[in-house]
């Protein structure tokens, strides 16, 4: 059960697949929620093909998201169905397009987003088109702050080195919230692998740990800011 207090802000995450979410920035998404802030996701690729059958693998991802936002107290908002590990296939003002009307529609205080530089092609254009959906543009005034997160065996996998690499300057206590993320979790069982994978219960646990030694904590979710007006 979420304990909920007044608060006004609107977070927004956008993720190129999902259970990014859940592994990169999945306990903070939770503690956004415990404290009564308004909680939306959106996911760019589920999948080939317009339509979803309850049979296939496209479904079941689905029903996977739904099931970790439902736990997580996250809205679900969006799901496209740009096709998987080929988003450079799709013209990335389309991709925009529909950013931008979600941003404006939702008017969000912080967006989470991948971190630009991960090995993986998907969020590299995931968060690359939603900064261009957030650059300062006069007629729609919307300037949040923009967070990075990491995602396990795609930021960590980048080359170590300028401009590549992840160094975090933010970091979210999620000790409090650490059975909860764990429990919301099982919602992507299938995608997990053996230890020593890093989407392993074993890794997660241990970069949380390592996030945590690094910020004087226990456990923590580690994220870069890119941008903060005040």
């Amino acid at each position: 059960m979420f304990i909920k207090k007044t608060n006004s802000k609107t977070i927004l995450c956008i993720v190129a697949h999902p259970d990014d979410e859940a592994l990169g920035v999945g306990g903070t998404l939770i503690k956004h929620s415990r404290h009564g802030e308004k909680v939306f996701l959106v996911i760019l690729s589920l999948g080939e093909g317009a339509k979803i059958n309850k049979t296939d693998k496209n479904y079941k991802r689905l029903s996977n998201a739904r099931k970790w936002s439902k736990l997580a107290g996250v809205n679900l908002h969006k799901v496209y169905k740009y096709p998987d590990q080929k988003l450079d296939s799709v013209a990335q003002l389309n991709i925009v397009k529909k950013l931008e009307k979600i941003i404006e529609s939702l008017k969000p205080d912080i967006v989470y987003i991948h971190h630009p530089n991960d090995i993986n092609k998907d969020h590299q254009i995931a968060a690359q088109t939603t900064l261009v959906a957030l650059r300062p543009i006069a007629y729609h005034k919307i300037n949040p702050e923009i967070r990075c997160f990491e995602t396990p065996s795609s930021t960590d996998q980048s080359p170590y080195e300028f401009p590549y690499i992840f160094k975090p300057n933010f970091f979210v206590n999620i000790q409090d919230v650490w059975k909860e993320k764990l429990i919301a979790l099982k919602s992507y069982e299938k995608e997990l692998k053996a230890f020593p994978h890093p989407r392993s219960y074993k890794a997660i646990e241990a970069l949380a740990i390592k996030r945590g030694s690094e910020s004087g904590l226990k456990k923590a979710e580690a994220f870069y800011i890119l941008r903060k007006i005040w």
